[in-house]
C-alpha cells in the first residue's frame, strides 16, 4: 500500500470523519497491511502487540460491512477475557459514534445473566463476548 491514510480507504464518510475527530489520520502497520483486504471482504489472521491497533482495523471492517438499517446481530466478537471484551466493546463503540442507532452489546461470563438476557432481547448490530 502506498500510503497510510485512514482517507485513501473506501471507508463510510461518517466513519472517516469520525476517525479524524479521534486523531487517527495514519494507520498503523497491522492497519496498512490488513483493513485493506478485510474491506475487500478477505480472511485475516493478525497478530500484534498491545496498542498496535488492531481492534480498530477489525472493527473498522466490521462497522463498514454493517446494516445498521437490519436491526438484527451482524457481527460476533469473542475475547478470552471479560476484560478484553470490555475493552473492546468500548473501542468499537468509540469508532462508532458518528454512525446512527448501532448498539453493541456486551455479555461475559460471571456477570449477572438478567440484564445480559434483556440487552439481547433489546436487539443488537455487535456482540462482543
Amino acid at each position: 500500500m502506498s500510503t497510510r491514510k485512514f482517507s485513501s480507504l473506501n471507508l463510510n464518510t461518517a466513519l472517516l470523519a469520525n476517525l479524524d475527530t479521534l486523531g487517527y489520520t495514519e494507520m498503523t502497520q497491522i492497519q496498512a497491511q490488513s483493513l485493506p483486504l478485510i474491506l475487500a471482504g478477505k480472511d485475516v489472521i493478525g497478530q500484534g502487540k498491545t496498542g498496535s491497533g488492531k481492534t480498530a482495523a477489525f472493527g473498522l471492517g466490521l462497522l463498514e460491512k454493517l446494516a445498521v438499517k437490519r436491526f438484527r446481530v451482524q457481527s460476533l466478537v469473542i475475547c478470552p477475557t471479560r476484560e478484553l471484551a470490555d475493552q473492546v466493546a468500548k473501542e468499537i463503540r468509540r469508532l462508532a459514534r458518528s454512525v446512527q442507532n448501532i448498539k453493541v452489546t456486551t455479555l461475559c461470563g460471571g456477570m449477572p445473566f438478567g440484564p445480559q438476557i434483556g440487552s439481547l432481547e433489546r436487539g443488537s448490530h455487535i456482540i462482543v463476548g
